[in-house]
């Protein structure tokens, strides 16, 4: 290549490349031909020129390439070839050389490293002429190319000028005469189009005006379709300069319309209104803003509900302080809240749950809307062009309808932290009951409310009621424990006269269960039997308007006009009100399996039933129910508690714990009043079983504060355990206990005994209730309060009535009479000792008192059963006693022992009903023991633990003395002292 290019310099010629600059452009080519010509000519010269030279060193290339190789090794010469040669075409390869020459030459060195350059020249020259006879093909075709270049040139001139020509020809005679008519036609329908925008224009200027009239009457969907269409049209005449001008004035009109509309959103949040919440979504619909819509919506009633809140307590707390301060309108909600006065608590929180009311059921009337129209528009489009916008509409009435659900639990939850706030803005402690219990109720209806809202528990507000409840429910349960021994102190024990079908429900304290009639019903469901308060009150009304009605039918009637309600117009007077109807069916039973619920099959003896005909000492005044004003005042307050615990289920276990301890103080104030007796411990009858002696320590313990009021500087905790104890009641000093006239006060011991099984029996009627009421884990505590406390009442009637049989006969009299008699006779007798009829005698004065006695008050079967088994038994105990006082006896003395019993046995048998007659054997036994041998005597002694150590003696040594040596005596007495042991 670098042969050829210094041919060419010789020969001052230049490549295609170099001499392309000198090329005329196309256009100039075309005009000038001749030039081209000449181009074309010369560049043919030189070509050849340039070819014939070439020729000679093409022949010298094919020389080289004859010249026969191996390809290899001229590879490798040429990669011998130092990589500097290679680099540009600046390279001075001579230079090169001889710089690299050595300072002291050596000429054998200096051929063999020109061999080596000759050898590295031939192989390239010959690689290169290789290279030029392989692109040789490929010259001669694009020589051929330049020429057919050179000939559609000189064909495209010539058709430029004949096309210039014909133009020409084209324009003089056709352009200028025939397309101006056109021009001007054209010109016309544009003036025509003009004229048509400028009136649309003309419209649109005016509609402004139209738009305001339409949005003072609230028609929302008009307005902004009009407003729509108004944009519309003045897109299409954007191009006028006027046109911008109106065109923001109808975005700021269209903005306007929103503002408004939002406002006409946030009306629906406090009264809904179907005509105008259905103008306001057609018109977000319209606007393409039905999830924004939505959003908003929320909002709005988020700042309902504080506003609603905020005014509602502003305007109580403005009220109470009397003037015109503002000082409240800054203050936050919470701190509002605190200023709230007792008197205006109550009819502040009912507006407040009213106006809550209205914003809930403005939400649940939007979901029923929404509900309905989605059922409407749910049905397909016939039309498939409408496939899209169906579409869109499923997933807004989708959005829509998660946005509506998920905000049920977020209005619910700014409503409960309102209430709850409220709340607990207050010390309730000091409220009235009656306004505690409203309260309650209020809430109560307020969480139900929730539940049927959004189906929730309400937590929180549960939660702020507790933290109340348990708070008033303490100070009101210390109080009513004071104001029931202050009851207990000053009661006289006189019988109240109720009415002989008198029932618990018929007290005003127990109407929410003759309203539930379940006790697993709150009363404040019984407002939604018709259905849910939302459906029930969606056309008007509210919910909270029916708390005031309770009060109306406080009055109750439940006292007997006397004493033993015989007159029959009083009767058919209170008929319908204390009808067994309004009685539950499990407090009509004697008794309910807690696990079955059945009544339990009982089989009445003909004995049974002619015992109760004969009306034993009741003197007409038929079944009198025997209580007392603080029995009754008792009862009141467990209705009261346990209406409290109906409203609010979470304190339920507190309340029912005061409630027994309401009880246990009942009982231990009676067993202190009339059953404590040092006499009966001795006498080894039993008379207080270990359950009751259990129930009455656990009672002493717990609840009764036997100590001294302490010192201020005690220990705080010791204090605070006091308050928890009741000092231990005093018998009122008005009851006397020790006249034998009035049997050792058995009307009054009979009236607080027979009051506190009256009211163990309430408690039993009362237990399904409590058993409902009371939480799973603390079920036991029931339980045990049912069946170690209640069921104990009725054993109170032994230790209480035995001290009226005690003293009502004069045992020691009886002790001094049998003392006189000689036993020791020698015949056998035919008469009965006089003993025996003093005896009987006090028996009969005994039965005297006991029917003066219950003149003044109702004694019942098992009271007077009760008291002559004391009587018998303490008589029969007496003459065993008689009998271990003898020194001597005879055969024929144990012989009138047996006639003096029998004698006593017939006649008391005329005087009681009692079968069989108690200790009967105990005496039998005693007097039989006196025929027994030695050794017979011995095994007596050990099967007979039941007599007296003293008893025993006397039996071995009066029975057996005169008939056994001493050593056998001794040993007897040592069985005895044996037998004794275990009873020490």
């Amino acid at each position: 290549m670098q042969k050829i290019k210094s041919l060419m310099s010789r020969q001052g010629l230049k490549s295609p490349q170099e001499s392309a600059p000198e090329i005329k452009s196309p256009v100039e080519s075309f005009r000038v031909p001749s030039k081209v010509a000449c181009f074309s000519a010369l560049w043919r010269r030189q070509c050849s020129f340039v070819l014939i030279q070439h020729c000679e060193d093409m022949e010298e290339l094919r020389e080289l390439r004859e010249i026969p190789s191996d390809p290899q090794a001229e590879q490798e010469i040429i990669n011998s070839i130092e990589e500097i040669y290679f680099r540009n075409d600046s390279f001075d390869a001579v230079n090169y050389e001889l710089e690299k020459l050595p300072t002291v030459l050596n000429l054998q060195d200096l051929e063999e490293y020109r061999d080596k350059l000759k050898q590295q020249q031939a192989a390239v020259s010959k690689k290169v002429a290789d290279l030029i006879l392989e692109k040789q093909a490929a010259y001669v075709k694009e020589l051929d190319r330049v020429t057919s270049l050179q000939a559609n040139l000189q064909l495209a001139a010539v058709i430029c000028t004949n096309a210039r020509r014909q133009l020409n020809i084209a324009k003089e005679g056709f352009t200028q005469a025939s397309l101006g008519l056109l021009a001007n036609q054209r010109k016309r329908q544009l003036l025509i189009g003009l004229l048509k925008s400028l009136r649309t224009i003309k419209t649109l200027q005016r509609t402004d005006v139209r738009l305001s009239e339409m949005l003072e009457e609230e028609d929302y969907p008009g307005a902004i379709q009009l407003c729509l269409e108004c944009q519309k049209a003045a897109s299409t005449f954007k191009h006028y300069s006027c046109i911008s001008e109106l065109n923001s004035k109808l975005q700021d009109t269209l903005e306007q319309i929103e503002e408004q509309l939002d406002v006409a959103l946030s009306k629906t949040c406090k009264h809904f209104e179907v005509g105008h919440y259905t103008k306001v979504q057609l018109a977000y619909r319209l606007l393409g803003k039905t999830q924004t819509a939505m959003d908003q919506l929320h909002m709005h009633f988020t700042q309902a509900i504080h506003n609603t809140v905020f005014q509602v307590v502003l305007g109580y707390v403005e009220l109470c302080a009397g003037n015109s301060d503002t000082k409240f309108q800054k203050l936050q909600y919470k701190d509002l809240c605190t200023h709230i006065t007792p008197d205006s608590y109550i009819p502040c929180l009912s507006d407040l749950c009213k106006a809550l009311w209205e914003v809930m059921l403005s939400y649940y009337r939007t979901m029923s809307w929404h509900e309905e129209h989605d059922n409407e528009e749910s049905a397909p489009a016939s039309d498939g062009r409408n496939v899209i916008s169906s579409d869109d509409g499923n997933f807004n009435r989708s959005y829509v309808k998660k946005k509506l659900e998920h905000g049920l639990s977020r209005i619910w939850q700014d409503v409960q932290l309102k209430a709850k706030t409220y709340l607990l803005g207050t010390d309730l402690s000091n409220f009235k009951y009656d306004d505690f219990i409203f309260v309650l109720d209020i809430i109560s209806r307020l969480m139900q409310v929730g539940e049927e809202f959004c189906g929730s528990k309400s937590e929180v507000l549960q939660e702020s009621i507790r933290k109340q409840s348990v708070n008033y429910f303490k100070s009101y349960h210390r109080i009513r424990l004071e104001e029931l021994r202050m009851f207990l102190e000053n009661e006289t024990w006189e019988l109240c006269p109720v009415k002989s079908n008198f029932s618990i429900l018929q007290l005003h304290e127990f109407k929410f269960m003759r309203q539930s009639r379940s006790p697993s019903v709150s009363p404040s469901k019984q407002y939604t039997t018709a259905g849910s308060l939302f459906d029930q009150y969606q056309n008007g009304g509210n919910p909270f308007e029916h708390q005031t009605d309770g009060k109306d039918d406080e009055t109750e009637d439940v006292l007997a006009a006397n004493g033993y309600e015989s007159d029959e117009l009083e009767k058919s007077a209170y008929q319908d009100y204390d009808s067994d109807s309004d009685v539950p069916e499990e407090l009509k039973r004697d008794y309910v399996d807690e696990q079955t619920g059945d009544v339990p099959v009982k089989s009445v003896s003909k004995e049974t039933l002619k015992s109760r005909k004969k009306s034993d000492y009741c003197l007409n005044k038929g079944n009198t129910l025997i209580l007392t004003n603080t029995t009754l005042n008792v009862i009141r307050l467990v209705g009261k508690y346990m209406q409290m615990m109906n409203i609010l289920k979470p304190i339920a276990f507190d309340v029912i714990h005061c409630m027994s301890q309401l009880f246990d103080y009942y009982l231990y104030a009676v067993y202190t009043f009339f059953g404590r007796e040092d006499m009966y411990e001795s006498t080894g009858l039993g008379l207080i079983s270990g359950r009751l002696r259990t129930t009455l320590n656990r009672i002493q313990e717990s609840l009764i504060d036997l100590e001294a009021p302490p010192e201020t500087t005690g220990p705080l905790t010791a204090t605070e355990e006091r308050k928890e104890k009741v000092p231990s009641p005093h018998l009122s000093h008005l009851v006397v206990l020790n006249s034998t006239e009035t049997l050792y006060g058995l009307a009054e011991r009979v009236v607080a005994t027979e009051s506190l099984v009256f009211l163990a029996d309430q408690f039993e009627c009362l237990q399904p209730h409590l058993d409902a009421m009371m939480p799973s884990a603390k079920k036991p505590f029931l339980q045990q309060f049912y069946s170690q406390t209640v069921s104990t009442a009725s054993e109170l009637r032994k230790p209480i009535y035995w001290i009226v049989a005690a003293k009502a006969i004069d045992y020691e009299q009886m002790l001094h009479l049998m003392a006189n008699v000689k036993w020791d006779i020698k015949e056998i007798m035919s008469q009965h000792n006089m003993y025996i009829d003093a005896l009987l005698k006090e028996f009969e004065q005994f039965n005297k008192k006991l029917s003066e006695v219950s003149k003044q008050v109702r004694i019942p079967l098992q009271v007077s059963n009760v008291l002559w088994e004391h009587c018998i038994r303490l008589a029969n105990r007496t003459i065993v006693e008689g009998y271990a006082n003898v020194k001597k006896c005879s055969n024929e003395g144990r012989a009138l022992m047996q006639l003096d019993f029998q004698q006593f046995l017939m006649k008391l048998e005329k005087l009681t009903d009692i079968r069989p007659i108690p200790d009967k054997e105990f005496v039998e036994t005693y007097i039989k023991a006196y025929y027994l041998t030695e050794n017979d005597m011995e095994r007596w002694i050990k099967e007979h633990r039941e007599y007296s150590t003293k008893q025993l003696t006397n039996l071995v040594t009066v029975c057996l003395g005169s008939h056994v040596n001493k050593k056998a005596r001794q040993k007897l007495i040592a069985a005895i002292d044996e037998s004794d042991r275990p009873k020490r």
